[in-house]
């Protein structure tokens, strides 16, 4: 602790593990149950509490409250946890809650960037890389995948789950699986296709996406139930890990996928349809 630059208005109860060149400004609170690994920097008037560990050179912004008690009715005061990667940026009067059952742990990867008023309810799991833009909201039990980008001001139902590399776009609203690599927005919430410019920024190959086109539109646009859809891209498209994962994603769907069997998509015009596979296939 003697390596660190820990300002003496802030409030550090005993018990608290604090690692080397952290970093507490004024008015911060750390519980006594609160782990700060190394390089860690908590802004002014951060409130820390619960079992949570924050990873190495995370910043916790002004206003950012984490760890506290679990807004679910359920909880009877089980033993439950909260850990951030390390990297990560937690920005202004974000709220992230403790978990609800025994030992459950509510997770955020490394690299992450939270904007400010987000919230993170109990049971949640953010992998790494993903960016919640300002006011989005997760309820409880989301999942969100590497790489995924979720819009301000978008609230995501329980159970919920985001796929890795898919891009939310604002204002919108998030009831079903929304599924990887794909691009959508809208309240009711309708699918635009692949994200094609964030899959050529992260290195996608072209025969990549083409084969994950090819399973989109196998889904989307056959007409097919899911099952046979599913059937049909194991049997006719390259297999590779992300096609893989496409298909891993959609059979373990619990809420179902979003813009599937009418949620969205089905209102669109064969005409539309038509128009957005071109476009797809001009990108690709």
């Amino acid at each position: 602790m003697s390596q660190s630059n820990i300002h003496p208005s802030a409030i550090i109860e005993p018990g608290a593990q604090i690692g080397d060149n952290v970093t507490i400004e004024a008015y911060a609170v750390i519980k006594g149950t609160v782990t700060l690994e190394d390089s860690v920097v908590v802004k002014s008037h951060a409130y820390i509490d619960g079992n949570t560990t924050i990873g190495s050179g995370t910043v916790i912004w002004p206003s950012a409250s984490i760890g506290t008690k679990t807004q679910d009715l359920k909880f009877r005061g089980e033993n439950t946890y909260v850990v951030i990667g390390k990297n990560c940026e937690i920005r202004e009067f974000v709220t992230i809650n403790a978990s609800c059952n025994e030992d459950s742990v509510v997770r955020i990867g490394d690299h992450c960037l939270i904007m400010a008023y987000c919230h993170v309810a109990h049971n949640c799991e953010i992998g790494n890389h993903v960016i919640m833009a300002n006011n989005a909201m997760l309820a409880g039990h989301v999942i969100v995948e590497d790489f995924a980008i979720i819009g301000g001001m978008t609230p995501v139902h329980q159970f919920s789950r985001i796929g890795q590399y898919a891009m939310v776009g604002g204002f919108s609203r998030i009831t079903h699986d929304v599924p990887p690599y794909t691009i959508g927005a809208g309240a009711p919430y309708k699918l635009g296709g692949l994200n094609l410019v964030g899959l050529k920024r992260h290195g996608f190959t072209f025969e990549v996406r083409k084969t994950l086109a090819r399973a989109f539109k196998m889904i989307y646009r056959s007409g097919l139930r899911m099952s046979d859809a599913l059937d049909l891209i194991e049997e006719e498209v390259e297999m590779n890990p992300h096609v893989k994962h496409w298909i891993d994603f959609c059979r373990n769907s619990k809420r179902g996928l979003i813009g599937f069997q009418g949620i969205s998509n089905q209102q669109m015009s064969e005409e539309e349809y038509e128009e957005l596979e071109e476009l797809v296939e001009e990108k690709l």
